[in-house]
């Protein structure tokens, strides 16, 4: 059983629904990255989404985007955050992490690389935003080998068969896009999120992690109520720029966002 797994399954078991906060790696300094995953657990996060910076992070609105601008101004590349998952891993063994980009670095450093870098570094899933699983079937092989799951995303605007095709590919959980358009995006319309989630589990027993839109204890209670996951990322990302120039207070900045979430998901 993936970490993915075991971590969804205990989280069922005890009534309750996955925090999953993301981070763009490097930002706003190498240095610090290591600390905010630590923050971010202690804060109580269950599953770790942790961006890999990339010049044209083409599904990110402005807000995340700067976060990728900010790291790339360190040069941080697909290494340097295995390296960063790697330090993470020698004082946590236990929390999930999944790395979240684009496939150009992924396909620069080579599947077969990135699949062994990934298994020794302990990423446990990769989002890669822009691989359709049409495209997939040789990195997913690699995935396979070592044990990696692949997290796919879901849109509002997916068919209910390509949605069949996606959750048949994935493992771990799937990532559903609350909105239409890019990160960062507006308002949440919890209806339409329940009456999908409810489509969707006809199709894959996967636990469904929900993100964009979800800013506030509001908005994660309303998703933890009928999602297995609340995915929660611009609204940190945001902060983490406002600290920009003194990153020693992010990691204590960013864990006073999560923890009003943290409870609110709990008495959902």
């Amino acid at each position: 059983m993936s970490r993915l797994t075991a971590c969804f399954a205990a989280l069922k078991a005890s009534g309750t629904k996955a925090l999953i906060p993301y981070i763009v790696a490097g930002d706003p300094t190498p240095e610090i990255t290591v600390d905010v995953l630590h923050a971010l657990v202690a804060a109580g996060s269950n599953v770790l989404e942790i961006g890999v910076p990339f010049s044209d992070p083409m599904a990110d609105g402005p807000t995340i985007t700067l976060g990728h601008e900010r790291a790339l101004t360190h040069h941080v590349s697909l290494r340097d955050v295995l390296e960063m998952v790697t330090e993470f891993r020698s004082k946590d063994s236990q929390t999930p992490i999944v790395l979240m980009g684009y496939l150009n670095p992924v396909e620069a450093m080579g599947y077969a690389t990135f699949a062994d870098a990934c298994a020794e570094a302990g990423v446990d899933g990769v989002l890669t935003v822009d691989m359709p699983p049409e495209e997939a079937d040789e990195l997913m092989a690699e995935y396979k080998r070592v044990g990696i799951d692949p997290i796919y995303l879901l849109a509002p605007t997916t068919t209910m068969a390509r949605a069949a095709r996606i959750t048949a590919a994935a493992s771990g959980y799937v990532y559903y896009v609350s909105l239409n358009g890019v990160t960062g995006s507006a308002a949440l319309d919890v209806g339409a999120v329940s009456a999908r989630i409810a489509q969707l589990r006809s199709l894959t027993q996967l636990p469904i992690g929900v993100g964009f839109g979800i800013k506030d204890a509001e908005s994660a209670a309303a998703v933890a109520r009928v999602a297995d996951g609340v995915v929660v990322g611009s609204v940190l990302v945001q902060r983490i720029g406002e600290l920009a120039a003194t990153p020693q207070q992010i990691p204590a900045a960013v864990a006073s966002i999560l923890a009003p979430l943290r409870a609110a998901i709990d008495k959902a």
